[in-house]
């Protein structure tokens, strides 16, 4: 036992020193990689507050714009290795605009020559690094602390990613004609996909996915049959933001993929904790593990909505605000 303890203690080192190693190449890496972007890009080298000012909007919100001058050395293009000044107003409330600082790194744009002197706009910082630590932080955690659970886990959200580029793709090239078919069948992949990769491809995971294809109809069919009793009053499906295709069968297929994750979760949990219960437990009988199903999904369900709709409250979080900013 002492044997085994000490190799589990080892490999979780050695983990620990190539996840560390990996997130130093991806620092090193998308900090200097400007010789492969072919956007003007740029370093801020040093900041000046030229002046600062209150204004007032029409809903007379208060803010302070402030107006800075930033000196940036280019990285790469026609101004690498020169210094270029440009002028930059960002407010304290940081909504549009951004406050730059020394050491960050900024897209150039709108860039002119005027008796050897160059004159550009500042634009877009350059984010790559923060995205991809982020991403590395997410993956080696999840493979620290979940181990091999974790990697499975990473292989399924690939894998789906993958399926739903597919199926916008597929989407995109019948002009929205098929939406409900494509996603129909994309939910009924992903479940099995999901459930098969992260449970194992045995009894409990075809249960989950039956389980969770049942309640997803289920819910579907409620969806439509309170549309179809109300006449879809309230619903406004032309005020879907940025959609081109068939607002409806948009709508339809947000509703199937949504409600498929929140269904997935509890079917899931109560599968896996009634096949603990069963494997510890075999003197139990259907009824009594029926029983104790019912009982687990009381327990989580509350938790899952309360989940579900923090979710969704942040969604529509800056949408509130203004449905009662116009109220007043």
């Amino acid at each position: 036992m002492r044997f085994e303890n000490e190799n589990n203690t080892t490999a979780t080192a050695v983990a620990m020193v190539l996840c560390l190693m990996v997130g130093v190449l991806a620092w090193g890496i998308t900090t200097y990689n400007y010789h492969f972007i072919r956007r003007p890009l740029g370093q801020v080298v040093k900041v000046k507050t030229i002046a600062r000012h209150q204004v007032k909007d029409q809903y007379q919100n208060i803010d302070t714009q402030t107006d800075q001058m930033v000196t940036v050395r280019g990285l790469n293009g026609e101004l690498q290795g020169k210094t270029v000044s440009a002028r930059n107003t960002y407010s304290r409330s940081g909504a549009v605009d951004h406050q730059f600082k020394v050491g960050e790194q900024v897209f150039l744009q709108g860039i002119q020559q005027h008796h050897g002197k160059y004159q550009v706009q500042l634009g877009d910082l350059k984010r790559d690094r923060v995205l991809v630590m982020l991403l590395w932080a997410v993956v080696s955690l999840l493979l620290l602390l979940m181990q091999f659970k974790g990697a499975l886990a990473l292989l399924s959200v690939s894998l789906n990613a993958v399926l739903l580029w597919v199926a916008l793709l597929v989407n995109q090239l019948t002009k929205g004609e098929m939406a409900l078919p494509i996603f129909a069948g994309l939910t009924i992949v992903f479940t099995f996909v999901s459930l098969g990769i992260v449970l194992g491809w045995r009894a409990i995971a075809l249960v989950t996915a039956f389980a969770t294809l049942i309640a997803t109809a289920l819910a579907i069919g409620i969806g439509e049959t309170v549309l179809l009793l109300t006449h879809e009053k309230g619903v406004y499906f032309e005020a879907m933001e940025y959609v081109t295709q068939v607002p409806r069968a948009v709508f339809i297929a947000e509703i199937m993929l949504g409600s498929l994750g929140a269904v997935m979760d509890e079917t899931a949990d109560i599968a896996v904790t009634l096949a603990e219960l069963k494997q510890l437990q075999p003197q139990l009988g259907r009824w009594e593990i029926f029983q104790a199903g019912r009982r687990v999904g009381r327990t989580i369900m509350g938790p899952l909505i309360n989940v579900l709709f923090l979710i969704f409250i942040m969604d529509t979080f800056l949408n509130a605000f203004l449905l009662l900013k116009k109220w007043e």
